[in-house]
């Protein structure tokens, strides 16, 4: 990790921080959609700070065949797919690739949806602002099918609000909200959202799960 990224201690800490963009929205008819899961913690101390009802909306990478680690794509719950087409141009990627990819991710968010909304209550976002919450973007693909998912249910405005980004992705999620918040955007040549936290690690199914119930017993 690089010392001079660090701005955030954790999660939490970057949460607030942000709220502090986010103050205009307080106490008014606003939802707060957490992205699974780093987004969530992120998003409990948004929706905290602004008075604003909390949902999620789970979104996945669906990434490369050989490298994992990178990706060409994102799933929404709602079957949403956004493709980076330049990455699966220059990688050469089959139609027949793209959907075996794209259902492996299908079938996680479906895992994943069941385990954390099956006691939580639909929350209608018609005609309401919708702030979209992650914490942070590297590629900005995520957020941007994330967005693209949303405006199917027709919100009165889409914000995306991330303690920090990349300049590519903050420009990609720019064409597609009607407005982007960032606390901290990042020049560097390599960006990962990791060096901007003290404190950064994976989140597991169980921590969210503990996180929504203390949501819901404040």
């Amino acid at each position: 990790m690089n010392e001079e990224h660090i701005i955030f201690e954790s999660r939490q800490d970057a949460g607030r921080y942000l709220a502090t963009k986010l103050t205009e929205y307080k106490n008014v008819p606003t939802i707060v959609l957490a992205i699974p899961n780093g987004g969530v913690p992120v998003a409990i101390e948004v929706a905290k700070a602004i008075n604003a009802d909390l949902d999620l909306v789970i979104c996945r990478k669906i990434p490369l065949p050989l490298t994992p680690e990178g990706g060409f794509g994102a799933c929404a719950d709602d079957g949403t797919v956004v493709l980076d087409e330049e990455v699966v141009k220059r990688v050469g990627l089959s139609r027949q690739q793209i959907e075996q990819e794209a259902n492996k991710v299908r079938a996680e968010i479906k895992r994943r949806t069941l385990l954390h909304k099956r006691d939580w209550p639909p929350i209608s976002i018609m005609g309401k602002t919708v702030i979209l919450v992650d914490d942070g973007l590297a590629s900005g693909i995520t957020m941007t099918a994330a967005v693209e998912s949303i405006r199917h249910r027709h919100p009165k405005e889409t914000i995306v609000a991330v303690p920090c980004s990349s300049i590519l992705a903050a420009k990609k999620v720019e064409r597609v909200a009607d407005k982007v918040v960032i606390y901290y955007k990042g020049h560097m040549p390599m960006f990962r959202v990791g060096d901007f936290y003290q404190n950064w690690y994976d989140l597991t199914d169980e921590d969210i799960i503990r996180y929504l119930r203390q949501w819901r017993m404040r």
